[in-house]
């Protein structure tokens, strides 16, 4: 395969416009002929197979391609050794639990399936909320390992699924990257992002989450656009399409492709590289994908209405108008033709840019900034520590595979440095598309180191090969009698000759060499250490290491939703921060008010408001929601820092934008505006309910003999509020660690307490029978007077 693409390059070369003098993938045709003619010449006749170099050149890229998949799978495994194979994180146990309902019902039964237990009493439609291309992934496999009689639960499926799919995702690299620059940077980039961090956070064992599949999906789709565009070809535009409908059915990052090609597209125009491949290629791509992309019920029909799709049409529009443009460009003189292409241009912009317009004051896109969107972590901007701890060297080395693929520049080229500086952009933004600048960097690095040992380690192979003459030694070679010199022609010296064929001293070489080695291995070191220890942690369970070595599970989380699932009734309703929901109804199958899909800012405000009131007036939200148990997370005693007490000025903000009148942040600062919870604290904060039911009975406990009773690890204070009594509230469960507390929701008592009332009754009446008592002594008296 790999003999093919040179031919096909230089073919791409001489239809360019520009006059390139680089081929697609950095190769002369001069070099591939002598390659040609030294792999015939060693093949002793042989017609094929591992006699030419072609046969072992096939085989070693099979090879690397396969310990890559290998290693990339077995560095993501860390999680299920040390623990044992669970679904992570939060989202994951919806993704879980809708496969598991996929697969048990049947496809048309997810599509319509509507979620009673999810966002009471309103409830969730699935089918129409959700990307489904991760759950039928992962049920298609189950349903064919059933097929070969191979006994697999859905549950293993899920958490296998990332590293398996990690292995398409570097081949699917190595083919873009090969189509970009050579082979043998297309096999470093594979290495390169089967072990990298930025991609294997978002795809360990048990990350069962869009990503997962996406960033495949995202490469695969650039390598058929890229080699759709280079060969003009209607199969491989038609491939990309079905590509880029899998990418639109699995994660919402489809949007990057659909802006990035149309990107693509419009620089080549500017750049006056219009050419019937390009012009083949985007037509098929957006009209095919355009219709497919609407097939996915969560899609529908934004394609065609919200702006984030409009750069898309304006460019098929714009590249229709130039079309048109180049076929009366021989019709029509050349002033005629540069005032209708200005006007055209001109025109278009116009209408597109008012278009946008339009559709962002109207309200068709736009969206408010709202506090539930800052408070994901995963929305905060991406600090320069992000940057290393994620790509480590590759960060470096980045900057100059970039430089070496604008220096030597093509249409394929031009998409890949356009890919780079966006996704810099945007991971700059928000530290969770890291994902998407991941493996652009892993392809730019693979060129920047692919270069440097091409030019180092291919210097001896090159002088092995006879030096390549111009003409004019060729003419001296011939006339070998001829005494004098041409004109204008310095003949070199021996010397001279000598110093050129000599090139770079084996030192420099040796030295270079191993410094890019050790980078490697430095690399590779990193990787390794990151995944064990940030990557390969599950948020269901903890673990602590004591001053021997040993460690310790903390497996509040499982107890604690056993304990629900076990213990309460089958449609009990359960309180909670969102962060908790996809939890509650994985692993409890409990009925939440709110879950991880935040679509319902308002449910969400009114559970936050709960939180941040005083019992009295919470007690009355609970009630009209008909909440039963109430659920918090409290890491006071182990130093858990993502406890709710953390999250709390969240919730206060939150519910702030709702109910303005009621919750105000400042109201839970202290006058020198400071968040404390020791006695110093504000008044409001130490008496709302999240307060008490994180510190309930705390003040009762003296974890260890330095510090006094009711001493918080997490913010390494005393609390203020030591003797909390619940009225309306009473405790159901406290985990082993106290990470996970639940409380019940005590019912309406069949009539009110009148204990003190009767007591005041009985007073006032016998303080009116002493007196009527009293005034008929007196008439008495009078009387017998």
């Amino acid at each position: 395969m790999a003999e093919h693409h040179p031919v096909s390059d230089n073919k791409h070369k001489s239809s360019l416009n520009s006059g390139a003098s680089y081929s697609g993938n950095g190769r002369s045709s001069t070099a591939v002929a002598e390659r040609g003619s030294s792999a015939g010449a060693g093949g002793g006749g042989l017609s094929g197979g591992l006699s030419q170099p072609a046969g072992w050149q096939s085989l070693l890229s099979f090879t690397i391609l396969f310990l890559a998949w290998l290693a990339g799978f077995s560095s993501r495994l860390f999680a299920v050794i040390r623990f044992e194979s669970i679904i992570h994180e939060f989202d994951p146990w919806f993704n879980y639990r809708s496969t598991h309902h996929l697969t048990t019902n049947g496809f048309y039964e997810f599509l319509n399936w509507f979620d009673e237990r999810a966002w009471y009493p309103l409830g969730r439609i699935v089918g129409g909320t959700v990307y489904p291309g991760l759950m039928v992934t992962a049920g298609l496999i189950h349903y064919v390992l059933n097929l070969l009689h191979i006994t697999v639960h859905i549950r293993d499926v899920c958490v296998f699924l990332a590293p398996v799919f990690s292995g398409l995702t570097s081949i699917s690299t190595f083919l873009l990257t090969r189509e970009l620059w050579n082979q043998g940077a297309g096999l470093l980039a594979a290495c390169f992002i089967a072990i990298v961090p930025g991609y294997i956070s978002r795809s360990v064992a048990g990350s069962f989450d869009n990503e997962g599949i996406a960033i495949f999906a995202l490469q695969f789709t650039y390598y058929l656009w890229v080699k759709s565009v280079k060969t003009g070809s209607v199969f491989w535009a038609i491939g990309c399409c079905l590509s880029y409908f899998y990418m639109v059915s699995a994660w919402g990052g489809y949007v990057f492709i659909i802006n990035l090609i149309p990107l693509h597209v419009f620089v080549l125009l500017l750049m006056q590289r219009f050419s019937k491949r390009v012009y083949i290629a985007y037509s098929t791509f957006y009209i095919i994908g355009l219709v497919l992309s609407m097939q996915i019920p969560f899609v529908g029909f934004q394609p065609i209405r919200t702006s984030e799709h409009m750069a898309a049409a304006g460019v098929f529009v714009l590249l229709q108008v130039y079309a048109f443009l180049q076929y009366l460009k021989d019709r029509l003189t050349r002033q005629e033709f540069q005032t209708l292409f200005f006007l055209g241009v001109s025109l278009a912009a116009g209408v597109v840019f008012l278009s946008v317009i339009y559709l962002t004051y109207t309200g068709c896109y736009a969206k408010i900034h709202i506090p539930i969107i800052a408070s994901v972590s995963e929305h905060q901007p991406t600090t320069w520590v992000s940057f290393f701890f994620d790509l480590h060297i590759l960060v470096c080395t980045f900057p100059a595979g970039l430089w070496f693929c604008i220096k030597n520049i093509n249409d394929e080229r031009v998409f890949v440095a356009l890919y780079a500086i966006s996704a810099v952009y945007f991971a700059g933004v928000m530290v969770r598309l890291m994902l998407t600048l991941t493996p652009v960097v892993c392809m730019l690095s693979a060129v920047a180191f692919s270069s440097v040992f091409e030019h180092y380690l291919g210097d001896d192979m090159k002088r092995q090969s006879p030096p390549t003459e111009d003409s004019s030694d060729e003419d001296d070679r011939k006339n070998a009698g001829n005494l004098y010199d041409k004109a204008g022609k310095v003949r070199k010296h021996v010397s001279e000759q000598e110093k050129a064929e000599e090139g770079l001293g084996p030192n420099i070489k040796s030295i270079v060499t191993m410094l890019m080695l050790m980078l490697l291995m430095m690399f590779a070191v990193h990787c390794t250490w990151v995944t064990s220890n940030a990557y390969s942690s599950p948020s269901v369970v903890l673990a602590s290491y004591n001053h021997d070595g040993s460690r310790n599970i903390l497996d509040d989380f499982r107890e604690a939703y056993y304990w629900l699932r076990q213990n309460t009734d089958e449609h009990a309703r359960v309180m909670s921060w969102w962060d908790y929901g996809y939890q509650i109804a994985g692993m409890a199958n409990r009925t939440t008010l709110v879950d991880n899909n935040t679509w319902n800012n308002s449910h969400i405000a009114l559970v936050g408001k709960a939180m941040s009131s005083n019992e009295t007036a919470a007690y009355e939200i609970m009630r009209s929601l008909d909440v039963d148990y109430v659920l918090i997370i409290f890491g006071g005693v182990i130093g858990y820092s993502g406890d709710d007490i953390n999250k709390f000025l969240w919730m206060v903000r939150i519910a702030e934008g709702e109910h303005p009148r009621d919750i105000r942040e400042s109201d839970y600062f202290t006058p020198q505006g400071e968040f404390r919870v020791d006695k110093a604290g504000s008044p409001t904060l130490l008496n709302c309910l999240m307060y008490k039911m994180s510190y309930y009975r705390f003040g009762e406990m003296q974890l260890d003999f330095r510090t006094p009773p009711g001493f918080d690890r997490t913010r390494n204070a005393e609390i203020g509020n030591k003797d909390i009594k619940l009225k309306h509230l009473e405790e159901a469960f406290t985990s082993e660690h106290w990470l996970v507390r639940i409380y019940k929701v005590k019912k309406l008592e069949n009539r009110d307490r009148v204990e003190h009332k009767q007591q005041g009754t009985d007073t006032t009446k016998q303080k009116y029978t002493s007196k009527k008592v009293r005034n008929s002594f007196v008439m008495a008296k009078s009387a017998s007077l």
